[in-house]
């Protein structure tokens, strides 16, 4: 009854993107996960075998859904993202990828037992990590900008160039045994070069018709997505594992041509990547036979697994590195993480019948060897990126910085005073209008939704320990608050009260973060107060002036916003959480401005240097500023 394509397919993706849930819930790099659960549906329980169910189909859509992937990851590689350290980037996806392939070559003849021919070719493969693997796990652990990007670019750029590598060191191996002529060399590049050419003009010529208006906006993703498949069917058609290439020199292209539209392209592409990645994991783990999976512990492989962990990949990264100003800690880490996916495990099937079919025996343990790379570095690399990344200090995540969701005019007014306090201060609004106030303050500001996963790649969000969802929607508010938990915890998460006018109050009600605010109240209430002249006041809490006596003396009228303790650090109010100031820390609030004025008005009486004419002026320039 559930024997069929059809069955196996809905059963793929309903686990891939579980998968991602389950990831996203418990904080697990989502494809330990998704590869667990593919060899439990799969080799483990016998649910299902997509390699089967799909026949000659199953090579074709990985190998596109790969292409698509790959497109979508080279969409973030914007020129702008590397100034000051583009040449530990230049460096590692060249002479460390060339390092990698001889040093990961040699291992896999000495250590794996595999002839110098079939090392080779597994040897260039093997230098890819790829945007499947390391975009997931950047995202999870929160690096530093540099070591973060440095990642990120290596994955992206070098993916291609891994299976290209090995498609040459094959056609070396058919060169030196008289199979080929040295033509065939000369074909190879020249294909090379027309794929990077046609990736490069096939994105300038559609990037232009989008800016211009050639395209309609509703057909952009539509023909974006049928151009991207054409440009890679092309060029891998005039020569085999060129398309990838293609496709890679196309994202990167629009990614730097300045787009109007290039925001809405990446969130649709994001939203394909998230799906295509989730199920080819899972078809990938639930085709292995229960062969491969035995021929994995092999003390022979996982010796090799073991030299490519700890001998290749940080002799690459070091050597590549020397004259640059990475620091130890950098080269340390970044030499540690190198997760291989998709790619090493498609192409690796592709040159393991190849190879098969010219006599080479050792071939058959090509599949065996690759999975148990690919799973050794996804859950140890997966699992340690984090921790380690504390350990060397190259996280943030214990700053006090604030990351407002929401431009208006009070959360401008907020985080100006936040900013004089010393602390990372960001918004991000929606909308460009939306941050007219906090351009005027000079503040940090940042266009798009941040409920979408290419928020976490466009932005550092590393500085920032508090997240305020202060927009006007307050079921949005909601929404990042309970999106973020699993990322921030749930304590510095806060979302301002829910207006009594909501339709879906009742709905959202105990969803989110914690209620900004002593007393709660509502942003457009907010909005309110700051357009009939309240300001934002600081009260320095002393051992005369104690947080007791202050409370006691505020006006009713005020709103109590947070406490800057003595260290620098922020604390903000909420009716959920109880706060006392001591000695040192600073109470802010947002008082009325009739309060502001009778203080100054009293110093300036107990001081005797102001007279009527003078507190009269005063009131009157109060006034004309409010």
């Amino acid at each position: 009854m559930f024997n069929s394509l059809l069955f196996d397919l809905m059963l793929v993706v309903l686990i891939g993107i579980l998968s991602q849930w389950m990831a996203w819930r418990f904080r697990m790099p989502a494809i330990v996960v998704m590869s667990v659960a593919g060899l439990l549906v799969g080799p483990f329980l016998g649910m299902i075998n997509p390699e089967e169910s799909m026949g000659d189909l199953f090579s074709p859509f990985i190998t596109i859904a790969v292409a698509l992937i790959l497109f979508e990851g080279s969409l973030l590689l914007d020129f702008k993202e590397i100034r000051g350290f583009n040449k530990p980037v230049l460096r590692i996806v060249t002479i460390g990828a060339f390092i990698a392939w001889i040093a990961g070559s040699l291992a896999a003849h000495y250590v794996a037992g595999l002839s110098l021919s079939v090392a080779f070719v597994i040897g260039g493969l093997f230098i890819v990590t790829g945007p499947t693997v390391i975009l997931p796990l950047l995202r999870q652990a929160r690096l530093k900008p540099r070591p973060a990007a440095i990642l990120k670019w290596e994955g992206i750029v070098v993916d291609p160039f891994g299976a290209l590598l090995a498609v040459f060191a094959f056609e070396f191996i058919r060169f030196l045994k008289s199979e080929v002529t040295p033509n065939s060399f000369l074909l190879f590049f020249a294909a090379s070069i027309f794929a990077v050419i046609l990736g490069c003009g096939v994105a300038w010529f559609f990037g232009r018709a989008f800016d211009r208006g050639g395209v309609p906006e509703f057909l952009k993703s539509p023909v974006l997505f049928a151009v991207v498949i054409f440009t890679f069917v092309l060029a891998d058609e005039i020569m085999q594992q060129t398309g990838l290439l293609a496709v890679t020199a196309m994202g990167m292209t629009m990614a730097n041509m300045n787009l109007n539209s290039i925001k809405e392209i990446r969130h649709f592409k994001e939203n394909i990547s998230v799906l295509l990645i989730s199920s080819i994991f899972v078809m990938l783990t639930a085709s292995l036979s229960s062969k491969v999976l035995l021929a994995i512990f092999n003390w022979k492989i996982m010796l090799y697994v073991l030299a490519m962990l700890i001998v290749v990949r940080p002799l690459s990264v070091w050597l590549s590195t020397i004259g640059t100003d990475l620091s130890v800690k950098e080269k340390f880490l970044i030499g540690w993480i190198a997760p291989r996916g998709i790619v090493a495990l498609t192409v690796s099937g592709y040159f393991a019948s190849v190879l098969g079919d010219q006599g080479y025996r050792d071939a058959d343990i090509l599949t065996a060897i690759t999975f148990a790379l690919v799973f050794s570095t996804v859950v140890l690399h997966g699992f340690t990126i984090g921790p380690l990344a504390k350990k060397l200090n190259l996280t943030t995540t214990e700053e006090s910085g604030v990351l407002i969701v929401g431009g208006s005019r009070f959360s401008g007014k907020l985080a100006k005073s936040v900013k004089e306090t010393g602390n990372h201060v960001l918004i991000i609004d929606r909308t460009w209008a939306s941050l007219a106030h906090a351009r005027k303050y000079g503040l940090e500001s940042h266009v798009g939704n941040i409920l979408t996963e290419q928020q976490d790649y466009d932005l550092d969000l590393t500085p920032y320990r508090f997240m305020l969802a202060m927009t006007r929607n307050d079921s949005y508010n909601a929404h990042v608050c309970e999106d973020f938990v699993p990322s921030l915890g749930r304590e510095h998460l806060y979302q301002t009260a829910i207006h009594p006018r909501e339709e879906n109050a009742a709905s959202i009600s105990g969803v989110g973060g914690h209620v900004l605010f002593t007393p709660a109240i509502s942003l457009r209430a907010l909005e309110e107060r700051v357009n009939s002249g309240h300001v934002i006041r600081k009260t320095i809490i002393t051992k005369q002036y104690s947080y007791t006596q202050y409370l006691r003396e505020r006006d009713d009228k005020s709103i109590l916003l947070y406490i800057l303790r003595a260290d620098k650090s922020i604390e903000f109010f909420s009716p959920d959480v109880e706060l006392q100031a001591v000695a040192g820390d600073t109470v802010v609030t947002l008082a009325s401005p009739a309060k502001t004025i009778e203080r100054v008005k009293e110093r300036l009486e107990e001081g005797n240097k102001g007279t009527q004419i003078e507190m009269k002026e005063l009131e009157d320039a109060f006034h004309k500023i409010l």
